[in-house]
């Protein structure tokens, strides 16, 4: 199928699913329409959803978006799931997980494998968010894989974040161990018909207590998600953090912050593939290479001399 801009921002869904596929694989034409779409971002609320494999965040997902559409919003949903070792894409799990949403005009939902990104978000999440901010979406969810530590990274793509979290998974301080706590902006405790969801509140509520005085203080809600039970006090609060963001100007700190990041490892990546195309895959590296494996040179003088050269 033939891409076109103007059906992108006539509003066609297929053309925003083209735009998405063309910049996540980098084909031909990917960054002029990141160009032309930028100065059409940064209107959307971002709000990224993470927390322990288990805890329902595709339920939840699911539920709050229905809130959402209650309210009149378009949203969209970019859904990481784990990358395919056969084809490289997404699983696709959350997006069969959330089959009833489908056919909402006014939800637009996307999985994207994280194709060996650490942080357990692709590499492209924020170029997807971006598309959906300039279709015109104005609440964008994006769920995490759910890989623990390294959960940390949605605060670079997201407004606000919210943590799941569930009683009863066998280790009370899982939040604090996956060291998730210190990026929540609301806290959720869902499957809250479970033993032990009391204690769990408690814990959270001491671990914040710890922690330094803010002037938010993240709320904590009970959920029962697939009951649809506490969601909209959820989305109270999202919208609660949102406000507090933009009176503060924390929102406009946070997305200077995340324009500079943004940049910085578009640097790096643009000087990673220069070694790699044009060092790394010659004759002349294998050369270095050899001399460093037969002790004829150290990595450290051969690395500072490419270094030096591509500087010069």
């Amino acid at each position: 199928m033939e891409f076109s801009m103007k059906n992108f921002w006539d509003g066609s869904r297929r053309a925003l699913a083209r735009a998405i596929t063309i910049v996540e694989d980098e084909r031909d034409g990917w960054e002029d329409i990141m160009k032309e779409i930028y100065h059409h971002t940064g209107r959307a609320q971002v709000i990224g959803i993470t927390g322990a494999p288990g805890a329902g965040k595709s339920t939840l997902s699911d539920a709050l978006i229905k809130q959402y559409r209650k309210q009149g919003k378009k949203v969209g949903i970019v859904a990481i799931d784990p990358t395919s070792p056969f084809s490289g894409g997404a699983i696709l799990g959350d997006r069969i997980r959330m089959n009833d949403l489908t056919l909402d005009e006014g939800v637009y939902i996307r999985s994207m494998g994280t194709r060996g990104s650490l942080g357990g978000l692709s590499r492209k999440t924020t170029d997807a968010v971006k598309l959906m901010d300039a279709f015109g979406l104005d609440v964008i969810f994006i769920e995490t894989v759910g890989v623990g530590q390294s959960e940390v990274d949605i605060v670079k793509n997201a407004d606000t974040t919210l943590v799941v979290l569930v009683p009863g998974l066998g280790d009370d301080i899982q939040a604090i161990k996956a060291g998730i706590l210190e990026i929540g902006d609301v806290f959720c405790i869902n499957k809250c018909d479970r033993d032990g969801a009391d204690r769990l509140n408690v814990e959270i509520e001491m671990m914040l207590d710890l922690g330094e005085a803010q002037n938010w203080r993240p709320p904590i809600e009970r959920t029962i998600a697939n009951k649809d039970e506490g969601v909209a006090d959820v989305v109270k609060s999202l919208n609660s953090h949102r406000k507090y963001l933009e009176e503060s100007g924390l929102l406009e700190e946070r997305r200077r912050e995340r324009a500079r990041t943004e940049m910085v490892e578009m640097i790096h990546d643009r000087i990673s593939r220069h070694v790699m195309e044009d060092i790394v895959q010659t004759g002349k590296f294998a050369d270095y290479v050899e001399q460093v494996y037969e002790r004829e040179n150290d990595p450290f003088t051969v690395v500072d001399s490419i270094v030096g050269n591509i500087f010069k």
